[in-house]
C-alpha cells in the first residue's frame, strides 16, 4: 500500500514510521532540520513497546511530481490544515483515501473543500509522542491507536485495506461506523485536557486529584458533551456516565502537546481546540463557561509569547 504522511512530527512520524518498516511504501512530507534529518539518517523511533529505524526512509518537502497514494495521512497541526491539503491535492487519485488523524472536528471539512468529500476520512489518534530530535521520535507510554472511518459509516474496501496495514505494523486500529461520534468524544475530552494541563502548567495528575480543579475539568468536558448532543452528535453512553474515565487512566504524570507548546514558548493550536467550543457554543446557543475562560486565559500566549502589555 502506499500511504503518503502529511507532516511526520510525533504523530505522523510514529505512525509512518511503524508502517513503512512493516513493508509499505510510505512517503513522508516534511521540511525543516527533521526533515532534513530523515532525508540523511532516517527515522529513529524510540518506544516503549520497542525502538526501530527505518533508514532510507523516503521524505520529502514538496508533492509535486510525486504518483498518487492509496492513503494519505494528515498529522499536521490544524493552523496548518489548508496548506497540507494543497499538498496532498497532487497525490489524489480516484480511489485514493486522505484521513485527518488531527486534533480538532472542523479539519475534514476543510481537506474535503480541496481534495474532495469523497476522498476524506475522519480519524482519531490516541498516543503521546513527539520530536525529541531532528529524525528521532519519542513514543511516551504504550498506548498508539488509530481510529478512522468513512464519514457516511460504510465500511469501503479501502478503509478495510488500511485497516489491515495498521494491525500488520503493530498499530492497534478501529475501522468506525461512527466516526464523528469518535472525533466528538475525543475532543470533549482532549479540549479540557489540553486546556487545563496548558493553563496551569502542570501535568494531568494534580489538576484531577485538586477537588477544584477536578471539578473545573469536568465541568469543561459536560459543556462539550453538551454542545455536541446539541449538534446532532450522538456520543458514548459510557462517556455521558463517567465523562472522566479516560483522564482518570492516564498515568500522573501526562501533559499535552499544547503543555509542551505553551512552556516552549511555540504557537498555540488554540484556536482549533478551545476557540472552536467557544465559537460553536455561541453559535449554537449551548453555554460554555469554562471553555471560555480557558480560551481568554490561552490566548494571551496563542502566538508563543507572553501578552506583556507593560512592556
Amino acid at each position: 500500500m502506499r500511504i503518503a504522511v502529511i507532516g511526520a512530527g510525533g504523530v505522523g512520524g510514529y505512525f509512518g514510521g511503524r508502517l513503512a518498516a512493516a513493508g509499505e511504501d510510505v512517503v513522508l512530507v516534511q521540511r525543516g532540520a527533521h526533515g532534513a534529518a530523515m532525508r540523511k539518517d532516517g527515522l529513529k523511533v524510540l518506544s516503549p513497546l520497542g525502538d526501530f529505524t527505518v533508514p532510507g526512509i523516503t521524505c520529502v518537502e514538496t508533492t509535486e511530481g510525486l504518483d498518487p497514494a492509496d492513503v494519505i495521512i494528515v498529522t499536521v497541526k490544524s493552523g496548518g490544515t489548508d496548506e497540507a491539503a494543497q499538498l496532498a491535492k497532487p497525490l489524489v487519485g480516484p480511489d485514493t483515501a486522505v484521513i485527518s488523524l488531527q486534533n480538532g472536528v472542523e479539519n475534514e471539512d476543510r481537506l474535503a473543500a480541496v481534495v474532495g468529500a469523497e476522498h476524506v476520512l475522519g480519524g482519531v489518534a490516541y498516543i503521546l509522542s513527539l520530536i525529541e530530535a531532528p529524525g528521532v521520535i519519542r513514543h511516551g507510554g504504550k498506548m498508539q491507536k488509530i481510529v478512522f472511518g468513512e464519514r457516511d459509516g460504510s465500511r469501503s474496501a479501502r478503509g478495510e485495506a488500511f485497516l489491515a496495514a495498521c494491525r500488520n505494523a503493530g498499530i492497534e486500529a478501529e475501522l468506525s461506523e461512527s466516526i464523528d461520534s469518535a472525533l466528538w468524544s475525543k475532543f470533549a475530552i482532549l479540549c479540557p485536557h489540553t486546556g487545563m494541563t496548558a493553563a496551569t502548567r502542570m501535568p494531568i495528575g494534580p489538576i484531577r486529584d485538586d477537588a477544584d480543579c477536578r471539578a473545573m475539568l469536568l465541568a469543561a468536558v459536560e459543556e462539550i458533551i453538551a454542545l455536541a448532543e446539541a449538534r446532532g452528535i450522538g456520543l458514548p453512553q459510557s462517556l455521558h456516565e463517567a465523562p472522566l474515565a479516560f483522564t482518570d487512566g492516564l498515568p500522573p504524570d501526562t501533559t499535552s502537546s499544547m503543555h509542551y507548546d505553551i512552556t516552549h514558548g511555540r504557537l498555540l493550536e488554540l484556536e482549533w481546540l478551545s476557540g472552536t467550543v467557544v465559537r460553536l457554543g455561541r453559535a449554537s446557543g449551548v453555554p460554555t463557561p469554562v471553555n471560555d475562560f480557558l480560551y481568554a486565559v490561552l490566548k494571551l500566549h496563542i502566538d508563543g509569547t507572553p501578552a506583556d502589555k507593560s512592556a
